[in-house]
């Protein structure tokens, strides 16, 4: 069930904020138990085959959770390393079976049948929720006796498909207070204005520059040539586009979160105005960041080891963490981009002037940044390396400027695409004009002036014109997934 749909905006969402109150005021357990089967009726609406696999996931894992409190040391690693490889076991069976199989026969030139395995939706991001808590409960940093707490920790409709990744000691107490089964309307006012920000970016602006993007990386194929300003103008489309798109979707699940009472982690920041790929990845999907740093990154040896091998742990968690994404070679290599980028970025940091400083070199920094970032993207979105590699000569002019015969690009749409980059180049994000009222778990300096968000006519005003432009959009056609439910 999408986010920007018409049955989750007015049936799903407002019945289970309904139910969901109105049974808290007869009973807190009650009350958690449903939301956590709407959660379970959220996660089924696309494929209802899959519910028994997360329910079997969730069961297991909290049964080995249990079993790890109580047995010895020894005994708790065996069953932590069990518990962490049919996690990833299921995970490598859906998600990556037809990648390896692939290569296999490639390599050895045997004809094993490809499966055909359809991606059950979040299986990466409630895998790594539930490794984390594994992992936290054998170091004893976590122990979760309550089975519906943690149903619903795992199954928690905001963030089950597409994030945040959520740590139990973040979300496990706001489960157990009182305070958030009460309804107040100010929380439903910050709410519904986070997920109408959140609603416009997705369909107004990841939506309108996504068939920009469509068209360069399809011509971008075998055999064919394509210009430099062609080339350029595909590849900020996809930048523009992953980036409201996740933008969107971390807004709407913080906003609807925030309504049930419940404040997640903050996992999108602005990514693009970072002065550095250091702080990128501080702005940029910022739950799996932290995850890959505190469950891959630190146990391979982090920082606490020499400069070879501190830059090797670092490749080593880029790569995996392209890897995550999605089985393909695309994935890997954009991984492992980042992770080169990051290493430079280290070792400038130990060797760059202390003079480096001021407004200029921190502009120059942010527009390398977004060039590095923007020719990883066209490896992240491209649908082989080969045609990566074809739009990437096209955008260092290899194949000419500008070629009569590329594809069709309107003027609108190159001014939509030249609006969306001063808008996260230069505009305060919608935690920013709403920092003031908390609305995730990470607070951030909000902005003071006319942008600062308050519960008032005038901004109720402002957010009912978006919000009807936005539902103008969907009403005139299907609305489309967000880029991140693919992985």
């Amino acid at each position: 069930m999408l986010f920007n749909s018409t049955i989750f905006i007015f049936g799903f969402l407002p019945l289970t904020l309904t139910v969901f109150y109105g049974l808290s005021s007869y009973d807190k357990r009650v009350a958690a138990g449903f939301l956590g089967l709407a959660s379970i009726v959220f996660y089924g609406w696309w494929d209802s085959r899959y519910i028994a696999l997360l329910f079997t996931s969730i069961i297991g894992n909290f049964l080995f959770a249990e079993a790890i409190v109580r047995a010895k040391p020894a005994l708790a690693r065996t069953l932590l390393a069990t518990a962490i490889a049919a996690d990833l076991g299921l995970l490598g069976y859906y998600k990556y079976s037809g990648f390896f199989i692939t290569n296999l026969n490639i390599i050895s030139g045997s004809r094993f049948v490809i499966p055909n395995i359809i991606l059950p939706l979040g299986i990466s991001f409630f895998t790594f929720t539930q490794i984390a808590f594994l992992v936290d409960t054998w170091r004893g940093a976590a122990h979760e006796r309550n089975f519906l707490h943690y149903f619903l920790f795992i199954t928690y409709f905001p963030h089950l498909i597409a994030g945040p990744i959520l740590h139990h000691a973040e979300m496990m107490p706001q489960f157990g207070k009182p305070e958030t089964f009460r309804f107040h309307p100010n929380r439903l006012a910050i709410g519904v204005s986070l997920f109408i920000f959140g609603l416009v970016k997705k369909t107004v602006c990841a939506d309108g520059v996504a068939p920009i993007a469509q068209t360069v990386f399809a011509a971008a194929s075998p055999g064919q040539s394509l210009d430099a300003v062609h080339s350029w103008c595909g590849a900020l489309a996809y930048a523009m586009q992953i980036y409201f798109d996740f933008s969107a979707y971390s807004d709407m699940a913080l906003g609807i979160s925030v309504m049930f009472g419940v404040r997640l982690p903050l996992n999108f920041n602005s990514p693009y105005q970072a002065t550095s790929v250091i702080e990128f990845w501080r702005r940029w999907h910022m739950t799996l960041s932290r995850f890959l740093r505190d469950y891959l990154y630190i146990p391979l040896g982090g920082n606490r080891c020499s400069l070879p091998r501190r830059y090797t742990n670092l490749m080593v968690t880029m790569l995996l963490g392209g890897f995550w994404h999605g089985a393909a070679w695309t994935y890997v290599v954009w991984g492992g981009l980042h992770g080169v980028y990051l290493v430079v970025n280290h070792i400038w940091n130990l060797i760059k002037p202390k003079a480096m400083s001021g407004a200029v070199p921190r502009i120059a920094g942010a527009v390398l940044t977004f060039l590095c970032v923007t020719v990883a993207w066209v490896f992240f979105r491209a649908p082989s390396l080969d045609n990566a590699f074809i739009l990437l000569r096209g955008m260092s002019g290899m194949q000419g400027l500008f070629a009569a015969n590329a594809p069709y690009i309107s003027n609108q749409q190159i001014m939509i695409l030249c609006i969306l980059m001063s808008v996260c180049w230069l505009a305060p994000n919608a935690y920013q004009i709403l920092g003031e009222y908390d609305p995730s778990l990470q607070p951030v300096q909000y902005v003071e002036g006319t942008l600062t968000w308050r519960p008032s006519l005038k901004w109720a005003a402002w957010l009912g014109a978006f919000a009807a432009i936005s539902l103008s959009q969907i009403l005139s056609g299907s609305p489309s997934e967000f880029i991140y439910f693919q992985f």
